[in-house]
């Protein structure tokens, strides 16, 4: 079963209103690291899955790609997409990542933003993605770092009576497969997989790996939410980028 929670009107609103607050782990760790891992957007084709508000849609074609196709499960997001990120270079499209289908079309760049941990068959989509993309294609996506997902309870933090974080819990790692937590709303499923696993994936596929981050704030990040000190002792997002 595909997963819409962004559909949702309580964890729509409350997502929203906290992305548009500016200060984020997506501002301040998570998009700097994807950026930073682009060659080049001058003149490119891109597919942006899970492409949200179109936020880094729009970031594309402000900086030289030819055309974005933008797709995300969501009609929320994608109405939103289209008011306020609306440009003449880039198409929406309103399906589920695991029944996209693009005919007669391969990509130079292919983004993936925060998406790949809602995907349960994590090699199906791989093989759809060396699918769409052209020979020396760029495939760069940001997932929810493994020794985040891994402990079942996805509650990770030992505190003391007082409330300070002691350490990370880190358990079930090699237990890969389905997890829930509340975020916002209750029953939200994300999917654990080891690292290896996401890397052998992709070697197998037949992409050649070339760069992993493991990121933590840019600095104006921890002086806007200090609490991103705690990238530093340990990652929540982790940043492949891979080559056809």
């Amino acid at each position: 079963m595909k997963q819409n929670i962004y559909d949702n009107d309580i964890f729509f609103n409350s997502y929203i209103s906290m992305r548009k607050t500016g200060v984020t782990y997506n501002d301040f760790v998570e998009q700097p690291a994807i950026k930073s891992t682009i060659s080049s957007l001058n003149g490119k084709t891109v597919l942006d899955l899970g492409c949200g508000n179109g936020q880094f849609s729009k970031y594309c074609v402000d900086n030289g790609a030819l055309k974005v196709t933008s797709v995300d499960i969501s009609k929320n997001m994608i109405e939103l997409a289209k008011k306020e990120n609306n440009h003449d270079k880039i198409d929406y499209i309103c399906t589920p990542i695991e029944d996209l289908e693009v005919k007669n079309q391969k990509f130079d760049i292919i983004i993936s933003s925060l998406m790949a941990h809602y995907i349960e068959d994590y090699t199906r989509l791989i093989e759809k993605i060396v699918s769409l993309l052209n020979t020396n294609g760029e495939f760069i996506f940001s997932t929810e770092h493994p020794i985040v997902t891994a402990r079942k309870e996805m509650n990770n933090w030992i505190i003391d009576g007082d409330g300070n974080r002691l350490h990370w819990g880190l358990d079930n790692y090699q237990e890969e497969g389905k997890r829930e937590e509340h975020w916002y709303i209750e029953g939200v499923v994300k999917y654990h997989r080891t690292i290896s696993t996401l890397i052998n994936t992709l070697i197998n596929s037949g992409l050649v790996l070339e760069k992993i981050i493991e990121p933590q704030a840019i600095p104006i990040g921890l002086e806007k939410m200090p609490k991103l000190e705690d990238e530093k002792r340990r990652p929540s997002i982790i940043v492949i980028k891979a080559r056809k």
